[in-house]
Formats: structure tokens, C-alpha cells, sequence
């Protein structure tokens, strides 16, 4: 048996996916007094739907049974992190690729199954 997998995006569709630890180092980081600046911290690989899947089937060892939504119409369909302010102003840029980070969070899923199956996601 597979995986569910509920998509209300176009699978062709391209998103910088970030870790949390390097959210975590970028946020520790802006806490240096700069005045009033606005830095994105996101991802620096981007990776579609369809591939994103791919990975987890991989990952997880299991075909994802995909249940598709119709898009939300405001989604792009490629979006880019500019984190070249946080590099220049916080010295911070991410480093856990899309790879290493669904492999960790697959990982914790598998280490709390059940405190994870009581969380609500619908």
C-alpha cells in the first residue's frame, strides 16, 4: 500500500522548499541589531511537484497514491528565493539540500509515528 499524497497544485510547478534548520540559523542570525530590514530566508533548490514525489516514493519505499486537487488559482508556477540580502547582511545562507532535508524529515516522521498520526491535516 502507498502513501497518501493530497496535490492542489500543478505537478509541473516549481518551489524552493527550506529547511527548518536553516530558517532556524537565518532567524538566529537577524537577531544582530540591523535597524529595520526585510530578508528572505527560503530555499535555494527548486524542485516540482512531481519531483518532490518522486523523492519521498524513494525515500519512504512506497508509491505515493496521489489525490489531485484542482490548483489554487493565485500559485505560480515557479518561484525563485532571492537570499542574496541575507547573505550580504546576516552572512547566512542555506545549506541542507532538498535532498538531505526530506531524508531527515522522513526520518523524524518515522521516529514519531505516533505522536505524528494524532496531528490533524485536513
Amino acid at each position: 500500500m502507498g502513501f497518501e499524497c493530497a496535490v492542489e497544485s500543478c505537478l509541473q510547478s516549481g518551489k524552493p522548499i527550506p529547511d527548518e534548520d536553516d530558517i532556524a540559523y537565518g532567524t538566529i542570525a537577524a537577531l544582530k541589531p540591523l535597524g529595520y530590514e526585510i530578508i528572505n530566508l527560503g530555499g535555494h533548490e527548486v524542485i516540482t511537484m512531481n519531483a518532490l514525489i518522486t523523492l519521498l516514493e524513494k525515500q519512504i519505499g512506497k508509491k505515493a497514491v496521489i489525490e489531485r486537487h484542482p490548483p489554487n488559482l493565485a500559485d505560480v508556477l515557479t518561484n525563485h528565493a532571492d537570499v542574496s540580502k541575507a547573505r550580504n547582511l546576516l552572512g547566512w545562507q542555506p545549506k541542507i539540500g532538498i535532498g538531505d532535508g526530506v531524508q531527515r524529515l522522513v526520518d523524524w516522521v518515522i521516529a514519531e509515528r505516533v505522536w505524528v498520526k494524532g496531528i490533524a491535516t485536513g
